[in-house]
């Protein structure tokens, strides 16, 4: 089992008027680095997901003002938020044992607002990498049905995502959820 993950840094190739200031250390997360994370989720969410032999995913790192126009868009919410994530998995489509076997199975697109994981992650007092890695695994959730429609579902998914963060080795203390 793999992931074909292909991530878009928009928000590092935007222009130098973005509205978030990273600090002196680059706290880029290499491609590579990102695509070892999600082949760990899976392999650790496994039993929870349709069986394919691969999977691809798309992760978009962007600023406020693109995740606010994609969040007005197909959320109606004409505001910034720090992750959306767009699960294909929630499309009827009929697949068949021969195209699983030839083709990844796309699992959906996840884009993540770097300015708000920014102020997140000093709110929370924690770096931008842990900040990111969280936002990612929550939506990685999202493109696998899970969802958070009350406290107790909320509470449920925020433990799966303690899980996926300590075991790429990102400490997270719940007390700050």
């Amino acid at each position: 089992m793999s992931v074909e993950l292909y991530v878009e840094d928009s928000f590092y190739d935007l222009s130098p008027t973005t509205s978030v200031k990273i600090e002196d250390t680059d706290t880029r997360i290499p491609s590579e680095t990102w695509e070892n994370w999600f082949n760990h989720w899976l392999e650790i969410l496994q039993p929870q997901i349709p069986p394919a032999p691969s999977y691809e995913i798309g992760l978009c790192l962007t600023d406020d003002s693109q995740i606010q126009e994609l969040n007005a868009q197909y959320r109606q919410q004409n505001k910034p938020t720090d992750v959306l994530a767009f699960a294909a998995l929630e499309v009827d489509f009929p697949q068949s044992k021969e195209m699983l076997a030839s083709v990844p199975l796309y699992l959906g697109d996840i884009i993540v607002s770097v300015d708000t994981a920014q102020r997140q992650a000093k709110q929370q007092e924690h770096s931008l990498p842990t900040e990111l890695a969280w936002l990612a695994s929550h939506g990685l959730l999202h493109l696998l049905g899970w969802d958070h429609p009350d406290e107790e579902s909320l509470g449920r998914m925020l433990k799966q995502q303690v899980r996926l963060l300590n075991a790429i080795g990102i400490a997270i203390d719940m007390e700050w959820q």
